[in-house]
């Protein structure tokens, strides 16, 4: 059983000045206080580093208040909790969007980790042998080594659609769905065959008439094969923790856990499942087979992508992702990544896999640390 771990009394963190001018050099700098952030902050903490996170939000959340009202974890809670602090309630439930935001809040909190928040980074700068980091306020820190923890949401993919310019239909990304009942009686159209598109289509037939429209077949998988829960499985064989390159090329498309209800919304056909259409019209969607549709509003449930725009160039490649080994920068030393899906596992990128992450990108940022003067 998982126990409280303490965090040693004695570590410290720098505090911003009011205009603009750094503070004291600290030892870390975490951008992201979601789950990812946090379990950096944990361990950064365990080694006394002096340290401050900077939160863009107004609270250790990440990005779970954001997500749509009714989303639930694919694993259960004793999977789902970060170092040091066991998720509350029976291990075998599945935590809702809700009780994910207030475990990370509880989890800030009950390590007293040092949090700035509303510090929206927009800029990190490498000096000689350190960061100086401005946010959208002007706040500015400046650190020996910086840990990037933002993960996706502020970025989601927005395909461009043939026919949208001349389109009064509306399109909106998952990322501004939160509930279905405004959509009540109308004619929709999801596009994405992963998880999220998934789950919304089926939610939304229930008020309204939906087909999930993809460029792949959907491609369910049980939640609980004979029995007992698929991370579970994944976690006695050791899959979820072999490199992602293990099995080569990721397929396009994903396996689709069938949640509670997928499988039998999907029955009904309501959601009705179809290959993505070619263009938008006027007032609605041209299908493969040519035939013309009304429809009110296509949802774009096609995902997100990482966002490193704050980051000097030199740390991003040209397909726009983190230039990192295992959660280490290979352009900038010092510059660190935690939350990155494929980082150094199957599971890197999910809530379970945050804390053994963070801890292996920690180890790498002390021995940087030690390795380098510390400031006088």
């Amino acid at each position: 059983m998982m126990t409280h771990e303490p965090i040693p009394p004695a570590y410290a963190w720098a505090r911003p000045t009011d205009h603009g001018t750094s503070p004291l050099k600290a030892d870390a700098l975490v951008i992201g206080a979601g789950s990812a952030g946090l379990a950096a902050a944990y361990w950064l903490a365990q080694r006394s580093v002096k340290f401050t996170v900077l939160e863009a939000g107004p609270s250790p959340s990440g990005a779970w208040p954001a997500y749509y009202s009714s989303l639930k974890l694919f694993t259960p809670a004793r999977h789902s909790s970060l170092p040091g602090l066991p998720f509350p309630g029976p291990p075998g439930h599945y935590p809702s969007r809700d009780a994910m935001a207030a475990y990370l809040r509880a989890y800030a909190a009950h390590f007293a980790l040092p949090i700035e928040r509303g510090a929206d980074v927009i800029r990190v700068q490498p000096q000689m042998g350190s960061f100086e980091v401005i946010a959208q306020d002007g706040r500015t820190w400046s650190a020996r080594t910086v840990v990037a923890a933002t993960g996706t949401f502020r970025r989601p993919l927005q395909p461009s659609l043939p026919g949208a310019k001349s389109s009064a239909v509306k399109v909106m990304h998952s990322s501004a769905y939160r509930h279905p009942e405004p959509f009540a009686g109308e004619r929709i159209v999801v596009v994405g065959a992963g998880n999220s598109g998934a789950q919304i289509a089926a939610e939304l037939g229930r008020v309204a008439r939906v087909t999930l429209a993809a460029r792949h077949p959907l491609r369910l998988f049980p939640q609980r094969p004979l029995g007992q829960d698929l991370t579970d499985w994944l976690t006695w064989s050791g899959v979820e923790r072999l490199p992602l390159g293990v099995f080569g090329r990721v397929p396009d498309a994903q396996p689709v856990i069938a949640v509670p209800g997928l499988r039998a919304a999907l029955g009904h056909g309501n959601p009705d499942v179809r290959p993505m259409f070619t263009a938008l019209t006027r007032d609605g969607v041209r299908w493969a087979d040519d035939t013309v549709e009304s429809v009110d509003t296509v949802i774009l449930a096609t995902g997100y992508g990482w966002n490193g725009s704050y980051l000097p160039a030199a740390a991003i490649s040209t397909d726009g992702e983190p230039c990192q080994r295992l959660g280490i920068s290979t352009a900038l030393p010092g510059l660190y990544f935690v939350g990155l899906p494929g980082q150094r596992t199957v599971a890197s990128g999910t809530v379970r896999a945050a804390g053994p992450d963070a801890k292996a990108v920690v180890r790498h940022l002390i021995r940087h640390l030690e390795g380098t003067h510390a400031p006088h």
